[in-house]
C-alpha cells in the first residue's frame, strides 16, 4: 500500500477492502452461475463473462466448478462495476420476489394451521378480514381436513384448504 506522505491519504483501498470487493464479485458470479442461459442474455453481460458463466454451468465436479467460479470472478473484476448493474438489479429483484413469495406461503400455512386448530373462532376472524370468503365452503373444508387427519388422505383436504386460502388472500 502506498501512502502519500504529504497529506497522509491512502492512494489505494486497503487489503481488507479489496478482499471484501472480491468476495462480493465472487458472490455475484455464483448467483449468475445458477441463472438459465436465456435469462443471462437479457442481463447485457460482456461476451467473455457470458461465455465463462456458461462454462461454469457445464462444470459439475465440485472442485473444478469452484475453480471455474474463481476464474469467472477474476474475469468480472477486469470490467468496471457498472458493467454488471443490469445483472445485479435483475438478481436482486428475483431475491426480493422470492422473499415475498416465501412470506406469503408462511402466512397461508399459518392461517391453515390456525383454522384447523381453532375452528370457528379463527374462521370468524378470517371472514371479518376477508368478507368475500365463502364461510360455508371453508367450514366444510376444515371439517374434512380434521376428519382425515389420521388417514392416508389427510393431506388432500388440507391442500384444497390451502389453495382456497391462497386464492382468497392474494385477491386485490
Amino acid at each position: 500500500m502506498s501512502i502519500n506522505h504529504h497529506n497522509q491519504d491512502y492512494l489505494t483501498p486497503s487489503r481488507s477492502q479489496q478482499k471484501r470487493e472480491a468476495g462480493e464479485i465472487f458472490s455475484i458470479a455464483e448467483r449468475l452461475s445458477h441463472e438459465p442461459p436465456a435469462r443471462l442474455q437479457k442481463m447485457n453481460l460482456p461476451e467473455d463473462v457470458w461465455e465463462e458463466v456458461i462454462r461454469v454451468q457445464a462444470t459439475h465436479a465440485p472442485v473444478a466448478r469452484k475453480r471455474q467460479l474463481h476464474y469467472l470472478a477474476k474475469r468480472m473484476r477486469r470490467h468496471e462495476p457498472e458493467t454488471f448493474a443490469t445483472a445485479l438489479a435483475m438478481l436482486n429483484a428475483d431475491r426480493a420476489s422470492a422473499r415475498r413469495e416465501t412470506a406469503l406461503l408462511h402466512r397461508l400455512e399459518a392461517w391453515r394451521d390456525r383454522l384447523l386448530e381453532e375452528g370457528d373462532p379463527a374462521l370468524d376472524v378470517l371472514v371479518t378480514e376477508h368478507p368475500q370468503a365463502d364461510r360455508q365452503h371453508l367450514r366444510n373444508l376444515i371439517r374434512q381436513a380434521r376428519s382425515q387427519a389420521g388417514s392416508e388422505r389427510s393431506s388432500k383436504a388440507a391442500r384444497v384448504l390451502f389453495r382456497v386460502l391462497r386464492d382468497l388472500l392474494t385477491q386485490p
